[in-house]
């Protein structure tokens, strides 16, 4: 790949990119909190927050040949679980070897446009209960469902019985949200889309256009809005990427319409705008995002933290945003990286520290997969 010039040392250092400014886990290890998917907590930034400047250096390829790779959940041991779109599948990866691991296909997967098996969580219970958690779209619906995985059995066979704890997110051929995860608190957060019915964004009834909440069992909880609703924020239009600061703090990354994308500090009960607002509109009544980008550069997906940063994956975008942090706002402008180096960029997890993993989506059908497509790239971050 394209070596990237650090201009701060002005050295050619191959795999590793410095950066551009905006124009406007190894086996074994785990994340500190257990279960999550696409998230992490890492260390902890300082009070004026990680440096301005930050780097990222493509460690190694994990994996390749991945088909339309979407969610993936880290288990406690480190390997990955990935799940792919429009096969309907959960394919084990051996961190340490890359070797993949078909373990089972989830029934009642019905894939179409942007559906199909979306985001996994692993319980946080996961060494007693063995349980995964998947997202995914239907004939009916888009839905959560938990699966008893078995390592005993034989592989491609090791999946329970889906069990369905929350139906009736409403589905489209677009945005159908899907990201799920355990949060520090050991609850269940899934972040949905509007399916291009606006309107279901500020429809407090509906699970459409919304960031839920919800015990592992799909029961509303403690502490959101309404003591009988698993909504927990509104105002979405699509939002695929959450994760959790050092201090807890929830953030969303969210695809815009046509003007911008928008990473957002969530707060239970706060309404973010969609369709009424689109960016940072200043309208009264609405949340406005803390950071955003035009469409072009961005189209978030997954996001995680690490090193005091939150990292964006971008599909239309293709690049890797870091998003420095100083408590609730930037501490410094937007960097991106990797522009254009490995196409679309789906998801993005913490492995710990400085690591992460990367999962690329040139087989989504909107990019041009090259020999070797879907890859895991194993990042080494600050």
């Amino acid at each position: 790949m394209t070596a990237v010039l650090a201009a701060a040392v002005l050295v050619l250092v191959a795999g590793c990119s410095s950066g551009d400014d905006p124009p406007g886990g190894l086996k074994g290890a785990t994340s500190a909190t257990p279960g999550a998917s696409a998230s992490g907590t890492g260390s902890s930034p300082s009070p004026t927050g990680p440096p301005a400047k930050g780097s990222v250096k493509v460690v190694s390829t994990l994996t390749k040949d991945l088909k339309s790779p979407w969610g993936v959940a880290a288990l406690p041991d480190g390997d990955l679980l990935v799940a792919s779109r429009d096969e309907g599948t959960i394919t084990r990866v051996d961190v340490e070897t890359g070797k993949k691991t078909l373990i089972g296909s989830v029934p009642g997967v019905a894939p179409a446009g942007e559906g199909g098996l979306l985001g996994l969580a692993v319980s946080p219970s996961f060494a007693s209960d063995h349980q995964v958690y998947a997202y995914f779209t239907t004939e009916s619906d888009n839905r959560i469902a938990r699966m008893l995985y078995d390592e005993q059995k034989p592989a491609d066979q090791q999946l329970g019985a889906p069990d369905t704890v929350l139906r009736g997110i409403p589905k489209g051929v677009v945005h159908n949200g899907g990201r799920i995860a355990f949060g520090p608190d050991k609850m269940l957060y899934a972040g949905t889309g509007e399916t291009g019915d606006t309107g279901l964004a500020q429809d407090r009834k509906s699970l459409g256009g919304k960031i839920l909440r919800m015990t592992g069992d799909g029961q509303p909880v403690h502490g959101n809005p309404d003591a009988d609703s698993v909504v927990y924020s509104w105002g979405h239009r699509n939002v695929q990427g959450l994760a959790w600061d050092a201090d807890k703090r929830l953030w969303a990354a969210e695809f815009g319409q046509n003007t911008w994308d928008e990473l957002n500090l969530i707060e239970p009960g706060k309404n973010y705008g969609w369709p009424e607002a689109e960016g940072k509109a200043g309208k009264a009544g609405f949340v406005d995002p803390v950071a955003q980008w035009k469409t072009a550069d961005a189209s978030p997906s997954g996001i995680a933290y690490a090193e005091g940063s939150i990292w964006m994956a971008s599909l239309k975008g293709e690049r890797l945003w870091r998003i420095p942090l100083a408590g609730t706002e930037p501490s410094a402008e937007p960097q991106a990286f990797l522009k254009g180096e490995y196409g679309r960029l789906r998801t993005v997890l913490s492995a710990g520290g400085p690591k992460l993993w990367l999962v690329t989506s040139e087989t989504d059908t909107r990019g041009s997969p090259e020999p070797g497509d879907d890859k895991i790239l194993q990042l080494e971050v600050k």
